[in-house]
């Protein structure tokens, strides 16, 4: 019966935002049974409160998404950012530009990219308009905040000369500074969700980073015409290295820049 119950709960977090558990089920139910022991449940009364407590689920996002990042992640897409795509944009007049961060997790890829415009020197801060968008909202208030401990492995690649002009150097921590931060706002997104995807539009440029390597072939088709269709006209979208949509009929055309990777709305 609990197997029935981790397949029936596998079922509704694969329907609720496209982590597919269905095949390892036992990372599922070690990744909830802390929970279970908490509100002292059952697997199937659980499921019963998933599917009376819209809370529930926040709660639940919190425990199943992986949110690792750090600043300056990916350098070689950060540097074709800067050194290519805004340059092109500019020569288009394009002003101001929109850029999405999906799955933003705690906003370590936003600021960086909100850095990468202001070492451009092309667009200053209120031309641009960065949102990043997460379905875990502890790491969002995270990203909100944007204070970050020293210890932490956020700054295991970031370039000294964005710790100096960037942040504030606090005793035990980084808090970025105002320009940047006010170059960012963050929200809740579930990049399932058609209504909320359907209202995203207008953007230039999507950054949805090592995402859709957790997602089936079905869901990443379904996630990557969402994004298609949010993008302007030649808009560009980002994903990481080990992710690839070239062959999925979608509409983008593929892009090589400098050995990076990445898709042009056609």
């Amino acid at each position: 019966m609990e197997n029935i119950a981790l397949t029936q709960l596998g079922q509704l977090v694969y329907n609720y935002c496209g982590l597919n558990y269905l095949s390892n089920l036992p990372s599922l139910e070690a990744k909830v049974s802390k929970r279970l022991q908490e509100l002292n449940v059952t697997l199937w009364s659980y499921i019963k409160i998933l599917e009376e407590s819209a809370e529930e689920w926040d709660v639940l996002m919190v425990l199943l998404t992986i949110n690792e990042t750090y600043f300056y992640r990916e350098d070689k897409q950060l540097s074709v950012f800067q050194h290519t795509v805004l340059p092109s944009l500019n020569k288009k007049h394009v002003k101001p530009i929109k850029i999405w961060s999906a799955a933003c997790s705690t906003g370590e890829e936003p600021y960086s990219l909100a850095m990468s415009v202001l070492d451009s020197g092309i667009y200053s801060s209120d031309e641009v308009q960065i949102i990043g968008t997460d379905i875990n909202k502890k790491v969002l208030n995270t990203a909100k905040g944007g204070t970050y401990n020293k210890r932490s492995l956020s700054f295991r690649r970031i370039p000294e000369r964005w710790l100096t002009s960037y942040f504030y150097d606090n005793p035990n921590d980084y808090q970025i500074k105002g320009e940047a931060k006010e170059m960012v706002s963050f929200k809740y997104l579930n990049l399932l969700d058609d209504r909320s995807m359907r209202s995203e539009s207008g953007y230039d440029v999507i950054f949805c980073r090592n995402v859709l390597i957790y997602f089936d072939a079905e869901t990443i088709k379904k996630v990557a015409t969402y994004f298609y269709h949010s993008l302007k006209k030649d808009g560009l979208l980002f994903l990481g290295h080990a992710e690839n949509i070239s062959n999925m009929g979608i509409g983008f055309e593929t892009i090589s820049t400098d050995g990076t990777f990445y898709y042009r709305k056609g």
